[in-house]
């Protein structure tokens, strides 16, 4: 007999009642350590006083009224997202699955309006990850995801990961655009090089093919900048943010420059509850905490403090993790031990992780996580490798 909750999710055993700072607290009293976040989302902890105040505040003022209105909440979350981006211009949405479908459709309507209409495809890489909606796992394209949901919807073209020449060779005139994420979360905490960055900026720039990249789980701070791409010292004409940004709160945003979003006027997309008064004013106050400098200071610092531990763990355990991988505050174990066999000896711990691709454990903390919790995480990760090995 099915359940009352669709069985798609293969869950843990454990409920939780209430969250602060990095901690989650059980139905019964039971504290655990948070590594993963909600999967990156809860970028300034659980309950963090700032956005409950926000989030409060507006709750007790408006919480819808639809896009058929001007909604100034909006219109902030905007201001400040064009202001510390390449972007010019945003579109709210409720999930990163949601500003996958625009990025796709915003790519394709550019060359409409430029008349090619046939340039349609869409490059993707091997153990990318956007959403689960039809066309996002269509862009993906691995088994794991499309098997059994076809037929699929055309035009994306699935490139393996770090084959420059395959990309070069795939740059034809039918190109609407590339798109990538330049840490892959899902696919197993796999950065991109800032070279290889450079390099497909360069491509796309030669070719007029747009470059959309998926930050959704890498940006808003994780690695240590507002996004991972700034490393770099490029820019994206097309770029998908959700998770961090709404700090625990469901929003996401699609940014384009003003040349990519030409095609996109009236009529040519909407959203029901996309940047409604809740969600942007959270979305406002995360921005105006980790757009601080001091901020993704201490994000870096933590990082360092974070990863040489990690390192050591490592080194510590070699019969149970491979070595680290990962930037800033988006890190991951490559295991030798079953990756899900780690996550349950964490549990043990009571300490939580997140699976991923490649044999990973990724570990997201809040990117305000303290130093104490820093080292305590470390301590619980060593005893749960240590379970293992024994």
């Amino acid at each position: 007999m099915i359940p009352a909750i669709l069985p798609t999710y293969n869950r843990a055993p454990l409920a939780f009642a209430k969250g602060e700072g990095s901690w989650l607290t059980t139905m019964d009293g039971a504290r655990y350590l948070d590594l993963g976040a909600g999967i990156a989302v809860n970028a300034l902890g659980h309950a963090n006083p700032a956005l409950v105040e926000a989030l409060t505040e507006q709750a007790g003022q408006l919480w819808h009224v639809s896009n058929l209105y001007q909604i100034p909440q909006q219109q902030k979350l905007a201001d400040l997202l064009v202001e510390h981006t390449f972007a010019d211009t945003v579109f709210f949405t409720n999930s990163g699955t949601e500003a996958a479908e625009l990025a796709i459709k915003m790519a394709r309507k550019y060359w409409y309006d430029k008349g090619q209409p046939d340039r349609v495809e869409i490059l993707t890489f091997t153990g990318a990850f956007h959403g689960r909606s039809t066309g996002a796992i269509a862009a993906a394209g691995s088994e794991k995801m499309v098997k059994g949901f076809g037929p699929l919807m055309p035009g994306f073209k699935t490139l393996d990961f770090g084959d420059h020449d395959a990309l070069r060779a795939a740059m034809t005139d039918n190109v609407a655009a590339v798109m990538l994420e330049p840490i892959q979360g899902e696919g197993g905490i796999r950065v991109l090089p800032d070279a290889c960055l450079k390099g497909l900026r360069d491509l796309c720039d030669q070719t007029g093919v747009l470059m959309i990249l998926d930050e959704v789980q890498c940006g808003v701070g994780r690695t240590g900048k507002l996004f991972a791409h700034e490393w770099s010292g490029i820019t994206p004409d097309i770029m998908m943010v959700a998770k961090g940004i709404g700090g625990g709160f469901p929003i996401g945003a699609l940014l384009a420059t003003e040349n990519a979003a030409a095609g996109m006027v009236p009529g040519t997309h909407g959203s029901t509850y996309g940047g409604n008064p809740l969600g942007c004013a959270v979305g406002a106050k995360v921005m105006e905490v980790i757009t601080d400098p001091a901020f993704l200071a201490e994000v870096n610092r933590k990082a360092g403090l974070f990863r040489q531990g990690l390192e050591g763990l490592a080194a510590s355990h070699p019969e149970v993790f491979e070595g680290v991988r990962g930037a800033g505050l988006m890190l991951g174990l490559k295991c030798k031990a079953l990756n899900t066999d780690v996550v349950k000896a964490s549990y043990g711990q009571h300490l939580l992780t997140v699976p991923a691709a490649d044999n990973v454990v990724r570990l997201l903390p809040a990117l305000n996580i303290t130093d104490a919790d820093i080292t305590e995480a470390l301590a619980r990760l060593d005893h749960a490798a240590a379970s293992l090995a024994s």
